[in-house]
């Protein structure tokens, strides 16, 4: 029979699909079906920073970075919209899923800051969770601030907060950095147990008629995969750290895919509020038919089988590539 077990984080997983951070999580009774229609794990909807800075009022550099020369601030707050609970009642939230599911619920927090989090961090663990995801969303606007600054600050809010907690620690990641690979290693040296790639920065669009800034969230497609998959393929085997793959898991395919290239765990949350909660045992049994119809016996033989270092031409992965794609590309007539 082919064991689709994995393991992420130090949990032993009965496969690698796993619901992330969406509205999916905040209702007790559709993380029930979740677990029922065979998702593997649950990652919280995130608790925010702004949410805990309202709360607690504990801000630091970064959040009031230049404010003696603004006096608009206040504007750097985003309205938080529906992500308006409070952050205790996130805590409740946890421990009744928590209390109602027998998989692993993975708590989240967004933000860059140190502020509110250490507390949360450990709040979130006391409720139960059995590990915790921090989603660095930080889009720096000031031109005086380096890149050598966000990235230190990234690497002391996950000292600090591995420091804090016992239970696992993973990062989300977005891919604007100079160098992934160098800032996912300082991450893992900090403490960071896994790695999750990559973070969606959601645009905002302008109406031109009302003349006003207007958010837009657009749901992931399978196109989406080809970014986080080349990295991970890229990291695999030289980062200490579990790799997950979000953005783009749609398919059978697509999570044969981020397996091949090195994902412990393929993370999906647009094709579950598409296509609904069911998309879970159809996708796991297309897993399980195409790995038995390719002679597969394990979700462990299949990781890593595409990755960088395990392909014959490991400069598919790279700009020496780059000029082959091009030249093969042939103009319609």
């Amino acid at each position: 029979m082919t064991d689709l077990s994995t393991t992420y984080l130090g949990l032993k997983l009965k496969n690698p699909l796993v619901a992330s951070a969406s509205p999916l999580s905040e209702n007790v009774d559709t993380v029930k079906k979740l677990e029922e229609a065979g998702i593997a794990a649950v990652v919280m909807y995130s608790l925010f920073e702004e949410q805990i800075i309202h709360e607690s009022l504990e801000l630091d550099h970064f959040l009031f970075y230049g404010s003696e020369s603004s006096a608009e601030i206040d504007s750097f707050y985003p309205q938080t919209g529906k992500y308006t609970l409070k952050a205790d009642a996130y805590i409740e939230k946890l421990k009744k899923i928590k209390q109602s599911v027998n998989i692993p619920v993975i708590g989240s927090l967004n933000g860059v800051s140190t502020g509110g989090w250490i507390k949360y961090a450990q709040k979130i663990e006391a409720a139960g969770a059995d590990a915790l995801e921090l989603n660095l969303y930080f889009l720096p606007t000031d031109p005086a601030l380096t890149a050598a600054q966000v990235e230190e600050n990234y690497i002391t809010l996950v000292h600090d907060v591995r420091k804090s907690i016992k239970i696992p620690l993973a990062v989300k990641l977005s891919p604007f950095f100079t160098s992934i690979p160098n800032i996912s290693r300082r991450l893992a040296t900090a403490g960071a147990n896994g790695l999750v790639l990559f973070n969606r920065f959601y645009q905002p669009d302008l109406d031109v008629e009302n003349m006003e800034v207007v958010p837009n969230l657009v749901l992931s497609t399978s196109n989406d995969l080809r970014l986080p998959l080349r990295w991970i393929a890229i990291l695999y085997g030289q980062i200490n750290a579990d790799l997950a793959l979000t953005s783009g898991i749609h398919t059978v395919e697509d999570v044969i895919k981020a397996c091949m290239a090195g994902a412990s765990v393929a993370m999906t949350a647009s094709e579950l509020l598409a296509g609904g909660i069911n998309r879970v045992r159809s996708i796991l049994a297309g897993l399980e038919e195409w790995m038995t119809a390719h002679e597969y016996e394990s979700i462990s033989q299949l990781k890593g089988s595409l990755s960088q270092k395990s392909v014959k031409e490991p400069a598919v992965f790279e700009r020496a590539n780059y000029m082959k794609v091009l030249n093969s590309f042939k103009s319609l007539p």
